[in-house]
């Protein structure tokens, strides 16, 4: 008896509406001297023009994208669903647009001379390449999870988990996560959460359509589906749907319509030839099996070929060593100064939160610069300035990287403070209080969790029609485990030989 294949039915091709010949042929004459146009000649009046109109054009605007070409956008109107929002309602919100005032790369910009582009950017970009994950899921979803709503509706979710799932980042993004909202136990996912099921809920909850079709009738959006979409955590009670739940690694997995979106854009906004990304054919080759997300062993090097890239922008791009000496800057004075300008909780002060950009921000630490305020303000003004100039006062005066064939165990998951710690233990007596600093740079590179060992990516194998996790393990140990790299930075150069030394001896190499 013949193996029944674990693939999805092929699909049939849409079948256009398009009949050969019956484009309207248009009298292209230049206006008349009455005023009246091509348009409007004799027994063709404007209405009757319109009446003959592609749907499309009053149901869509098309938003020019440098990664994608064109990029739709549902908007309202008479090519809306009456009584519903439209995704140009959400794009045009204060919170979206705000977005236009925080940098996609935190403090990159001052590295790279191109890469100025916003979270607004890659939000519509994310939206774009969500929405393409789910038309293409869809019928794989259908058919192994019961009660799987439309596909205009799981469109137009997984399209609003793109388009949101950075609506809560704080000015320099991850820095203000690491630097401010962890005061709080918090991350900018649990503040967009707040402000998806908030502020942004009605919008979305009145959403009727996806760019290529009309939801069923009496199919809305929950807001919480697409909060529950945009983190890794669950949401706080909240019991996800099987369809949603099975969804979810498309929005925050290892090969996602986030990062998917922001690797090829960096790159190339950055000018960082980072490698090929064929997006297309990881697309193609993914599908929904009964164990989940699964992508066809066809697809596998163009994944491994997505990493890699994804691991060169961090070396090359996110952990480039001034973006990191500027980091370090910046971490003396962020603090103090987001207090001053913000101050709280940004889940119980949203009114300010919406008000506080990057823009904002440097606008007010330069008014300081210029002598406004307090005491307290000037200094920290002084401080930014020299930011903002980039007159830097850390050197880096050593560099070096771990990974799983080097270091095993407690290395991989060492801290900034621990690092530091080791680093004066080795230093000569008379050393131990010298200035220094140092920076502990990691990132996951391929889709493996080290602590539990459990891998979250499932290959499916055409040649015994079965899913191999082992398969995924081989390809990946071409890349690190987790890439770390151990910076040393200091004023000048004067123990630059011992702190070598010292960093050798920690690390387990020489040179």
């Amino acid at each position: 008896m013949a193996k029944r294949s674990r693939l999805p039915a092929p699909v049939p091709a849409r079948q256009s509406g398009h009949q050969p010949g019956a484009a309207r042929k248009f009298d292209r004459r230049l206006p008349r001297r009455d005023g009246r146009t091509w348009l409007a000649r004799a027994g063709h009046a404007d209405n009757r023009v319109m009446a003959n109109l592609p749907a499309e054009y009053s149901r869509t605007n098309l938003s020019s994208d440098p990664i994608y070409r064109y990029l739709r956008i549902t908007k309202g109107g008479p090519g809306g669903v009456p009584g519903s929002s439209a995704e140009q309602d959400l794009v045009d919100s204060a919170w979206l647009q705000r977005l236009r005032r925080i940098h996609q790369l935190q403090s990159a910009w001052w590295v790279f001379a191109t890469a100025e582009h916003s979270r607004f950017q890659h939000a519509l970009g994310a939206m774009h390449l969500a929405g393409e994950w789910a038309r293409h899921l869809h019928p794989s979803l259908a058919a192994t999870c019961s009660g799987t709503p439309s596909m205009a509706l799981v469109e137009e979710t997984m399209r609003m988990a793109g388009l949101l799932h950075d609506v809560g980042h704080g000015p320099f993004g991850h820095f203000f996560d690491e630097n401010y909202l962890d005061t709080w136990g918090i991350d900018h996912e649990v503040v967009g959460r707040a402000l998806i099921t908030g502020p942004l809920a009605e919008l979305v909850a009145g959403l009727g359509a996806s760019p290529n079709a009309d939801f069923e009738p009496r199919e809305r959006i929950d807001p919480r589906w697409v909060a529950y979409l945009i983190a890794g955590p669950d949401l706080a009670g909240f019991v996800a749907p099987q369809w949603l739940a099975v969804l979810k690694p498309a929005l925050v997995g290892a090969y996602s319509a986030d990062n998917m979106d922001y690797v090829p854009r960096d790159s190339y906004i950055c000018g960082v030839a980072a490698g090929p990304v064929d997006v297309q054919r990881i697309l193609h080759y993914s599908f929904i099996s009964e164990r989940g997300l699964t992508l066809h062993a066809h697809a596998a090097e163009a994944l491994y070929m997505f990493l890699s890239a994804r691991l060169y922008l961090y070396h090359q791009v996110y952990f480039h060593r001034t973006v990191r000496r500027i980091d370090l800057q910046l971490r003396e004075v962020f603090r103090p100064t987001v207090e001053l300008v913000l101050g709280g909780n940004p889940l119980e002060r949203l009114d300010a939160y919406l008000m506080f950009t990057e823009w904002a921000l440097l606008s007010e630490v330069n008014r300081w610069a210029l002598g406004e305020g307090d005491a307290q303000r000037r200094e920290l003004g002084k401080a930014w300035a020299d930011v903002v100039a980039r007159k830097l006062k850390w050197r880096l005066i050593y560099q070096g990287h771990t990974d799983a064939a080097d270091v095993m165990g407690a290395a991989l998951s060492v801290t900034r403070e621990q690092f530091a710690r080791m680093l004066r233990e080795r230093l000569p007596a008379k050393l131990t209080k010298i200035e220094f600093e140092v920076d502990v740079a990691a990132q996951e590179s391929r889709a493996f969790n080290p602590i539990t060992e459990t891998a979250d990516i499932l290959l499916y194998d055409p040649l015994e029609d079965r899913y191999q996790q082992s398969r995924v393990l081989d390809l990946f140990r071409r890349l690190p485990v987790r890439m770390t790299l151990f910076r040393i930075f200091a004023r000048d150069t004067a123990h630059s030989r011992e702190l070598i030394k010292a960093a050798n001896e920690v690390l387990g190499t020489t040179g």
